[in-house]
């Protein structure tokens, strides 16, 4: 309970007001991130979610001098601005508060560093025809990076009026936010509301969204944001004596149905429950596998994955036999010998950042870190 009074001081302050304004990427939970993945010399890893790079040049500096890193990045602008680092040659006049991405400037990572521009949902592939491993430890950062936010001018963010499209990938998804908000029906528009965004007058919003894109689309964030505005009740946005809090509140609104729509559109959880397995497929015995979550549902599916994985298991097996000339499986049962636990969990609960941690990068209060360790292949 302290812990969370002191984030909603924190949120009060100034210093979070000048916070937002702060295009510099911080890595969330770095020092947990490498205490759990413990990097040692010459030890591959795989960055699911590269973003800005500020986790994979911390494991970078850990596992030399012939580790290498896998980074995975979905976003085909963010992979680009990757690749072209690591050719450029360092300004020593640049500004010394600069995101940590630039510690891959030059070529000093480029022989150890592999970038890779897909959705780690095709992890398998990836690996293989990388041909890389054997792989000692995965890392799954699912939240926004900065340059998402500040930079890349797909209506992420509420704070600037741009085009409502909020694909990672636009050549391999085709729903834009402006598609979901402005052509999908109410009830589901309030169902991801409520899901995803944890909205409480998601009924209120969705309702005024039909309203109003009947009159004209909703095409941009600051028409969206006006919309969310004038749906959410003055009582829930007045309920403090500061103007500026309430102003705060207009934004829980706003951030928590921005997050749903941009999850709906890169349907992110399931892209989350379908590449846990794949994780267990391409990781040594030993490695270790480290998932940053900013979602309750998020950090539900990472829970419950890694308690069932916990526990003793029976293996699957089938029989084949002919039906009609078919061969087709006429059974399927379980190997009664049973089997051990495939995972050891290293969290018990998950690890939140420090209070430090939230005053100096605001962004990562809602951050839980989960770590467990293969035991098996």
């Amino acid at each position: 309970m302290k812990y969370e009074e002191t984030k909603r001081k924190i949120f009060k302050s100034s210093d979070f007001r000048l916070q937002t304004s702060n295009s510099v990427h911080i890595p969330v939970l770095q020092k947990e991130v490498i205490d759990y993945l413990n990097p040692k010399s010459n030890e591959n890893f795989i960055d699911c979610t590269i973003g800005e790079g500020g986790h994979t040049v911390a494991i970078l500096k850990r596992n030399k001098p012939n580790g290498k890193v896998l980074g995975i990045e979905a976003d085909p602008k963010l992979y680009q601005k990757l690749k072209s680092l690591m050719v450029e040659v360092p300004n020593p006049n640049e500004s010394k508060r600069i995101p940590p991405a630039r510690d891959l400037q030059g070529r000093q990572f480029s022989n150890r560093l592999i970038l890779v521009n897909d959705s780690y949902t095709n992890l398998e592939k990836i690996v293989e025809k990388q041909k890389f491993g054997p792989i000692s430890g995965i890392l799954l950062d699912l939240g926004l990076s900065s340059w998402h936010l500040e930079d890349s001018e797909k209506g992420f963010s509420f704070l600037r009026d741009e085009p409502l499209d909020m694909r990672y990938n636009q050549e391999t998804t085709s729903l834009t936010a402006k598609e979901l908000i402005n052509t999908w029906p109410q009830l589901r528009i309030e169902e991801i509301l409520r899901e995803y965004g944890e909205e409480r007058y998601a009924r209120r919003i969705s309702k005024e969204i039909i309203r109003i894109r009947r009159i004209k689309q909703i095409k941009t964030t600051f028409q969206l944001l006006e919309v969310i505005k004038r749906a959410v009740p003055k009582s829930y946005k007045y309920t403090r004596t500061s103007s500026r809090i309430a102003t705060q509140q207009d934004k829980h609104s706003t951030t928590r149905t921005f997050q749903a729509i941009r999850i709906a559109v890169n349907n992110e959880l399931y892209n989350l429950e379908s590449v846990l397995p794949r994780t267990l497929e391409v990781l040594n015995s030993g490695g270790r596998l480290v998932i940053i979550s900013f979602h309750s549902l998020e950090d539900r599916i990472v829970k419950n994955f890694f308690k069932e994985k916990d526990k003793p298991h029976r293996k699957k097996y089938s029989y084949y036999g002919t039906k009609e000339g078919l061969s087709t499986p006429n059974r399927i049962g379980e190997d009664d010998s049973g089997l051990g636990p495939i995972l050891k969990i290293l969290t018990k609960k998950p690890i939140r950042p420090s209070i430090e941690e939230i005053r100096m990068n605001f962004r990562s209060r809602s951050a839980k870190l989960r770590a467990a360790i293969k035991l098996v292949s």
